[in-house]
C-alpha cells in the first residue's frame, strides 16, 4: 500500500521529463546511426533550448560506399558478426552498417519492381499494336477480296493501278511494319529486313525468284541475308510460309493424345483432330485423288545438335546420311544463311526425289522449302513444306506428292547425343501407292517412308560415324590394316560415295544423264549412261550399263542378309568369286551390330584375272531394310588411297543388294523384298553403239544371280 502511494505521488513534472529525455535519447540513437558521427545534444542544452539545434549529417566517404557496394555484390544479409568486421574495417558503427545494408536491399527492389512494371507496360504496347496490326492486315485483305473494277468486273484497280501492283505495294509496308514491330517484341524469327529505302519507284526494278530446278547456284557464297534479299509477293509469302509450318512442326512434334494414336510400332495421325487444330492448313485442303500419310517416331542418336543441324542443311551431307531415301537434291537458292554464325533463320529452297532403292515403286518429286529455326536453348528445329501451290511452274508434281510441314525437333542432351522427334506428313497420290502389290504392305506400314525409315537411317549413320572415328582396332599383318584414324577416313569417305551412286541407280528416280533402254525384259531395268571421267563423281570413262530388278521371296530378310554379306557364301552367287580364294583384308565396324561394317576383300580367281582387283563392300542393317554394296576397286588405287591419297580419283561402278520387309506378319507368309543393281563397263569410249548382245548378257547375269540365291536359299524360314 505504502509502495502504490508513493507511486502514486511521484512528481508529475518529473515524469513528463523523464519520458521526453527516454524519448529524445531513443531519436538521438537512430539519428547517430543513420547519419553517421553526429554528436548527440546535452540534456541542459535540450531542458533550456526549445528549438534544437540544426542537426549534422554526414555522409558516408565514396571508399567505404564502394567497399560496402562489393561486400552487398556477394552478401546482401550480412550477419552481426560480418557487420562489426565490416564496420571495423571502414571506421562506422554496425548500427550503422545494418541500416546502410537495409536502405540498400529496399532500393533494390525498388528498381526490381519498377524494372518488371516497365516492362509490363512495354509488352501491353507491343500487344496493342500487334493486333492493331492484325487488324489492318484483315481489313485490307477484306477488301480486296471484295472489291472489283467498275470497268471489267473482275479486276481490282486502285488509282490506275492493277490488282497485282496494289497487292504488291501492301506486302511491302507490310513487311516493313512487321519487321519492325518484331524487332522491337525481340521475336523475329526471320529478320525481313528494314524496307525503308525501297520506295514505289524502284519496283518495276525488283525480280522475283526463278523456282525451277537448276536456276539457283545451290551454295552459300552466291546467297543473300533476308535483311537484303528482294522485296517481292513470293519471297513474303515464303517466309509467311516458313514461320507457320514452323509453327505447325513444333506442335506436332509435341503434342500427345488425341492428336496421335498408337499403332503398332508408329504413331499415326488422327486426321480429325488435326484438322480440329490447323483449321486453316498451310498448303490448303487436300486435293481430290490424294492421300495422307503422317507418323511421329523419337531416337537418341549419338551426335550433338549442332552437327545434326549442319548435316540437315547441307543438302550433300544430308543426301549422304539418307542415302536410301535421298536421291537426286539441290539446293536451288538460300533466302537465308542464317545468323550469328549458326543455321538459326536459315531458310533454303530446295528440291529432291524422296524413293524405295527398287525400280518397282514410284519416287516422290518434292519441291519444298526448309527452314531451320533454335526453338530454345538446346533445341533446334528444321521444317521442310512444300512449295507447289506457290509455283505454278511445278504443277506436274502436285498432284503426285507434296509435303506437308514435316522435319525434326532436335533436343541437345548433356553426353553429347541429340534426342530427335521425326515428324513425316505428306499426301501423295493413290495411284502410285498401290502401284506394285508387292510392296504395297510396305509403303502403307509406313517402312517405306514414315518416319521410322528417316529415324533408323539417322540412328544408324550417327551410330556409324560416332564408331567408326572412336574405336582402336588392332592391326594386322597386312598393310591395309585399319589401324589408323586417316585411312578408316579415306575409306568411309569412299564408301559414303559408293552408296551414294548406288542407291540413285537402284531406285526408279532416274538421274538425267542415264537414258532407259527398251527391253524385251519385263522384270529387268536396263540403263546407259555415256560418262567422262571427272574428279568427285568419278565412275570411269566409257559407257556404263546398269540393270536392275526387283523381286519377293518367301523368306526371312535377316537370313537373306546374312548369306549375302558372308564371306563363306559368296561364291555360291558371285560368279567372279566361283572357283577362287576370297580373303577379308581389311574390317571395320560401324554399330553395335556386328553385321555393320566395311571391308576389303581380295578375291583370288582361279584364273588369275582379277588378281590386280580388291573388293570394297559395306554391310549396313536396321529395323526397316538392309543393304549389301560392293565395287571392285583396283589394287594400286586403293593403296593409294590407304596412304593418304585422294578418295574421289578412284573408279568404281558400285553393285550390289538391297533386302526390305514387305510390311506382313511372318505368321502371314511375310517375305522380303530384294532389290539387284549391277554396274557394268562396256566400252572404254563414251561414244560406242550399245549392242543387244551386252543387253541380254547383262539381264541374264540379273537373273542367273536370282536363280543361284533361290537355290542357295531354298526358301528357309529359320531365323
Amino acid at each position: 500500500m505504502c509502495y502504490s502511494k508513493s507511486k502514486v505521488r511521484h512528481p508529475q513534472p518529473q515524469k513528463q521529463q523523464l519520458t521526453t529525455s527516454s524519448t529524445s535519447d531513443s531519436e538521438r540513437t537512430n539519428e547517430n546511426e543513420d547519419s553517421g558521427n553526429e554528436a548527440p545534444p546535452s540534456t541542459e542544452d535540450q531542458n533550456h533550448n526549445k528549438q534544437p539545434k540544426k542537426r549534422v549529417y554526414k555522409r558516408h566517404t565514396q571508399p567505404q560506399i564502394r567497399e560496402m557496394e562489393a561486400f552487398f555484390k556477394n552478401n546482401p544479409h550480412p550477419d552481426e558478426r560480418q557487420r562489426k568486421q565490416l564496420g571495423r574495417e571502414l571506421g562506422l558503427g554496425p548500427m550503422q552498417i545494418k541500416f546502410w545494408f537495409q536502405n540498400k536491399r529496399t532500393q533494390m527492389k525498388k528498381l526490381v519492381k519498377m524494372q518488371v512494371q516497365m516492362e509490363r507496360q512495354e509488352k501491353y504496347f507491343l500487344k496493342e499494336e500487334n493486333e492493331r496490326l492484325r487488324a489492318e492486315i484483315e481489313m485490307y485483305k477484306e477488301a480486296i477480296n471484295k472489291a472489283t473494277c467498275p470497268k471489267c468486273e473482275c479486276h481490282f484497280c486502285v488509282d490506275g493501278m492493277s490488282f497485282h501492283e496494289y497487292h504488291h505495294l501492301k506486302m511491302i509496308e507490310y513487311a516493313r511494319l512487321k519487321a519492325q514491330a518484331q524487332m522491337m517484341a525481340g521475336t523475329v524469327p526471320i529478320d525481313v529486313g528494314n524496307h525503308e529505302g525501297c520506295s514505289y519507284s524502284n519496283i518495276g526494278q525488283m525480280s522475283a525468284p526463278s523456282f525451277e530446278v537448276g536456276s539457283g547456284s545451290g551454295n552459300y557464297s552466291n546467297s543473300i541475308m533476308i535483311e537484303e534479299m528482294r522485296v517481292d509477293s513470293n519471297n513474303l509469302m515464303i517466309v509467311e510460309l516458313a514461320v507457320v509450318a514452323m509453327e505447325e512442326l513444333t506442335t506436332l512434334a509435341l503434342a500427345g493424345s488425341p492428336l496421335w494414336i498408337p499403332s503398332n510400332y508408329k504413331e499415326i495421325l488422327n486426321e480429325a483432330e488435326y484438322t480440329r487444330f490447323f483449321p486453316n492448313n498451310v498448303i490448303g485442303p487436300k486435293l481430290i485423288g490424294l492421300k495422307s500419310e503422317a507418323s511421329r517416331e523419337s531416337v537418341t542418336v549419338p551426335m550433338n545438335s549442332i552437327n545434326l543441324i549442319e548435316v540437315l542443311m547441307d543438302v550433300n551431307q544430308w543426301s549422304t546420311m539418307f542415302y536410301g531415301i535421298v536421291s537426286n537434291a539441290m539446293t536451288i537458292d538460300v533466302l537465308s544463311p542464317g545468323v550469328s554464325g549458326n543455321y538459326n533463320g536459315a531458310l533454303q529452297v530446295m528440291s529432291a526425289d524422296f524413293q524405295v532403292p527398287s525400280p518397282l515403286v514410284s519416287a516422290r518429286e518434292n519441291h519444298f522449302i526448309r527452314y531451320c529455326k533454335q526453338y530454345q536453348q538446346g533445341v533446334w528445329a528444321v521444317v521442310d513444306v512444300s512449295l507447289d501451290h506457290l509455283c505454278p511452274s511445278s504443277s506436274s508434281t502436285t498432284r503426285r506428292s507434296r509435303r506437308r510441314p514435316s522435319g525434326c525437333l532436335i533436343q541437345e542432351l548433356q553426353n553429347g547425343c541429340s534426342k530427335v522427334t521425326w515428324v513425316e506428313h505428306v499426301e501423295v497420290d493413290e495411284s502410285t501407292v498401290a502401284s506394285n502389290q508387292s510392296y504395297k504392305s510396305l509403303i502403307t506400314s509406313g517402312l517405306a517412308f514414315g518416319a521410322i525409315r528417316w529415324v533408323a537411317s539417322l540412328d544408324r549413320q550417327c551410330e556409324r560415324l560416332a564408331i567408326s572415328m572412336t574405336i582402336n582396332i588392332p592391326p594386322a599383318a597386312d598393310h591395309f590394316a585399319m589401324n589408323s584414324l586417316q585411312r578408316r577416313k579415306s575409306l568411309m569417305r569412299l564408301t559414303d560415295r559408293m552408296k551414294v551412286y548406288f542407291s540413285t541407280v537402284a531406285g526408279s528416280s532416274i538421274p538425267n544423264c542415264w537414258e532407259v533402254l527398251t527391253s524385251n525384259s519385263n522384270d529387268v531395268r536396263v540403263m546407259i549412261k555415256r560418262s567422262i571421267r571427272e574428279p568427285g563423281t568419278n565412275t570411269g570413262s566409257g559407257l556404263i550399263l546398269s540393270a536392275g530388278t526387283s523381286l519377293w521371296l518367301p523368306v526371312l530378310p535377316k537370313r537373306l542378309f546374312d548369306f549375302l554379306r558372308s564371306q563363306n557364301s559368296r561364291s555360291e552367287w558371285d560368279i567372279i568369286s566361283i572357283g577362287g580364294i576370297i580373303q577379308e583384308m581389311a574390317h571395320i565396324p560401324n554399330g553395335q551390330d556386328p553385321a555393320n561394317c566395311v571391308s576389303l576383300i581380295r578375291v583370288k580367281s582361279a584364273d588369275c584375272s582379277q588378281n590386280n582387283m580388291v573388293l570394297l563392300q559395306e554391310n549396313s542393317t536396321d529395323s526397316t531394310g538392309s543393304y549389301v554394296i560392293y565395287a571392285p576397286v583396283d589394287y594400286g588405287a586403293m593403296n593409294v588411297v590407304m596412304n593418304g591419297g585422294d578418295p574421289d580419283c578412284v573408279v568404281m561402278l558400285p553393285s550390289g543388294f538391297v533386302i526390305l520387309p514387305d510390311g506382313v506378319p511372318l505368321n502371314n507368309g511375310g517375305g522380303c523384298l530384294l532389290t539387284i543393281s549391277f554396274q557394268i563397263l562396256i566400252d572404254s569410249n563414251p561414244n560406242a553403239t550399245i549392242q543387244n548382245g551386252s543387253v541380254q548378257s547383262v539381264i541374264g547375269l540379273i537373273k542367273n544371280t536370282v536363280e543361284r540365291i533361290k537355290i542357295a536359299l531354298a526358301f528357309d524360314r529359320t531365323p
